[in-house]
């Protein structure tokens, strides 16, 4: 049976170029060419279309961050770890009840795969502060669709801050599936903006169950603001990429860790 690795598409490859900037700083062509196997040329181009995006800014030999923001946007978050997302997804939507149900989501790729797949589910009320998904549910009038207000933050298209945060306190969710940026088992769970994770700790306040969605990159990683305690958290799902000391400490701290396989159904 062949070994051989397979080669990333140009979309996982931009996307993975951001990620790589937002944790280090700094890219660099000559070892990123061996990292990706790819020409150097290869490469430069993939950096200049990005600059051209406004994504980055060219250096000699690479590249650094444009501004100060170490986020990857979420057209390229998309494209990242899809076959793990839509295993997440699946699983997630397992776990819902059967009947009536009020769901919250909160932004980000995993949880807006999530959203694509609830329109058939005509006894879920969703609630989300989520420009993207709200776009995508408004679509499907069977679903009973709830927009918390807030003022825009186009990073990761969420609405945050005291009006969001108004609307959720009167708000009561039985299950909320949150995307985040990195979950630890000391850390908690966290994101890269103070405003995002203080509107989305409000929503986590409101559920009778926390449901995090992540792939196996933001296990055992911290980013800089904290939304929420791991006791806050009833059960993560991920998959198979995770590290397994990151798992084991989750579930140490009395969390259930749902680890699926990607291109599977098998759950562990």
């Amino acid at each position: 049976m062949s070994t051989r690795k397979r080669r990333t598409t140009r979309a996982e490859r931009l996307s993975e170029l951001l990620r790589v900037l937002a944790d280090t700083g700094s890219l660099h062509v000559g070892e990123l060419s061996a990292r990706f196997g790819v020409s150097s040329a290869t490469l430069r181009r993939d950096l200049a279309k990005l600059a051209e995006q406004r994504l980055l800014t060219r250096t000699h030999g690479g590249a650094r961050p444009r501004g100060h923001t170490n986020e990857v946007p979420p057209p390229y978050r998309e494209s990242r770890s899809r076959d793990a997302k839509r295993a997440i997804v699946h699983a997630a939507i397992r776990t819902l009840p059967a009947g009536k149900h009020v769901i919250a989501l909160t932004g980000g790729s995993t949880t807006s795969e999530l959203a694509r797949e609830l329109p058939g589910r005509a006894d879920l009320t969703v609630v989300t502060n989520a420009l993207n998904i709200a776009m995508d549910l408004a679509l499907h009038p069977r679903l009973k669709l709830v927009v918390v207000g807030g003022v825009a933050r186009p990073q990761s298209y969420e609405l945050v801050g005291p009006w969001a945060e108004h609307v959720l306190a009167s708000i009561s969710v039985g299950t909320a599936f949150v995307g985040v940026d990195g979950i630890d088992a000391t850390a908690g769970i966290t994101t890269h903006d103070e405003n995002e994770a203080r509107t989305n700790r409000a929503m986590l306040g409101r559920a009778q169950r926390v449901v995090v969605l992540a792939d196996g990159s933001k296990l055992g990683r911290t980013t800089l603001a904290r939304m929420g305690d791991i006791q806050d958290v009833h059960e993560v799902i991920t998959d198979a990429s995770a590290a397994p000391g990151a798992v084991a400490a989750i579930r140490r701290a009395g969390v259930r860790v749902t680890v699926v396989e990607v291109g599977a159904t098998a759950e562990r």
